[in-house]
């Protein structure tokens, strides 16, 4: 089997030397630099790291071989994904929720496990969709094997200031945005201001931009800016404690979202939607993705070693659930064809 060596990679940072793991999120509080990974359903693992280091982008060691285009699996296939729309829309229309993100896991086996590199995807990602917030988590004892390609920021910290970066809003082009994706912005935007204001400093909480386009590999997305200043005694423990999970990948209100989406969903989503970066806790800095556009290896997977993968949509009461399906396939098209070995379109549908 491949020794994979504890190793953290995020943008030019490399860290090794694994000194410490931990699920308590004070330690992000005492010191030294921090690899995090929180699953979207509460499990934690901080990592500290004795030597981190500054490298251009280079070829991992080791090739990746990934999972065949044609073995891709989904936990809901689209007849069941556009009933689920179905009923989140019914829920809206009972007056439950105002949007609720909706999710599906894609599954492929790995061809070779034994020699399956977390870090080698992360290079292959790094060059066939490139993101501001890529990363890789390797810590296979753990039973953390992560790398992510995410276009999204869940927190950004610089001493007392915090920064989120929620998006909402997805299309092929700019001029295929709809209005529907403009709203379902500003509702997230107000919830990420909500939980942020529970631990920042009252009257802090601005939003210096709204509904800005960015442009991403073979995608657009509408992005906003909520920012606010700590409030005295808090920090990450805090920030977590009021703001997990992302807003944008949950829905509002918060907790009746959380209780559709567990009915609704029948997996868990584990790193995807959950929280992946870095801190550092010497300088008072850290930054953390929301964990969408993200690849992890299980290796408890009834049957042998998976890549999973997760995408999904924000339903409103004016989604289309077909169009809604059709959201989930863009944003994972680029991504699959990516990990399996060819840019071409990958079909991520079809079977249960």
């Amino acid at each position: 089997m491949l020794e994979s060596v504890p190793l953290a990679r995020f943008g030019a940072l490399v860290a090794s030397d694994l000194r410490d793991v931990t699920d308590d999120p004070r330690a992000l509080e005492s010191g030294g630099w921090w690899a995090v990974v929180a699953d979207f359903e509460g499990r934690l693992l901080c990592a500290r790291f004795g030597h981190v280091r500054r490298a251009p982008a280079a070829a991992p060691p080791t090739p990746w071989r990934g999972p065949r285009r044609g073995s891709w699996t989904s936990s809901l296939d689209r007849a069941a994904y556009t009933a689920a729309v179905a009923r989140v829309r019914e829920h809206i229309a009972a007056g439950d929720v105002y949007q609720a993100n909706l999710c599906r896991v894609l599954s492929a086996p790995l061809p070779d496990p034994d020699a399956a590199d977390i870090d080698a995807l992360g290079g292959r990602l790094a060059h066939g969709n490139p993101a501001p917030h890529a990363g890789v988590v390797r810590l296979p004892a753990h039973g953390v094997e992560v790398a992510t390609a995410s276009p999204e920021l869940y927190l950004r910290r610089a001493g007392r200031t915090v920064l989120s970066g929620p998006i909402k809003g997805t299309a092929r082009t700019e001029d295929g945005l709809l209005e529907k994706d403009h709203a379902e912005n500003v509702m997230i935007v107000d919830l990420v201001r909500n939980d942020l204001g529970r631990v920042c400093a009252s009257g802090s909480v601005s939003v210096p931009a709204l509904c800005a386009v960015e442009q991403h590999p073979g995608l657009v997305h509408l992005v906003s800016t909520v920012r606010g200043e700590l409030a005295g005694g808090a920090g990450w423990p805090e920030l977590l404690a009021h703001t997990f999970p992302p807003g944008s990948v949950t829905g509002a209100p918060k907790s009746s979202a959380l209780r559709i989406i567990r009915s609704l969903e029948p997996v868990p989503r584990g790193p995807y939607c959950g929280g992946v970066g870095w801190v550092d806790a010497d300088r008072g800095t850290g930054e953390l993705a929301v964990g969408i556009r993200t690849f992890w290896i299980d290796r408890t997977a009834p049957g042998g070693a998976a890549l999973r993968f997760g995408t999904g949509a924000g339903i409103t009461w004016g989604s289309d659930p077909q169009g809604e399906w059709a959201e989930t396939e863009l944003k994972a098209e680029r991504l699959l064809a990516v990990a399996s070995g060819a840019h071409e379109h990958v079909a991520t549908g079809g079977r249960p």
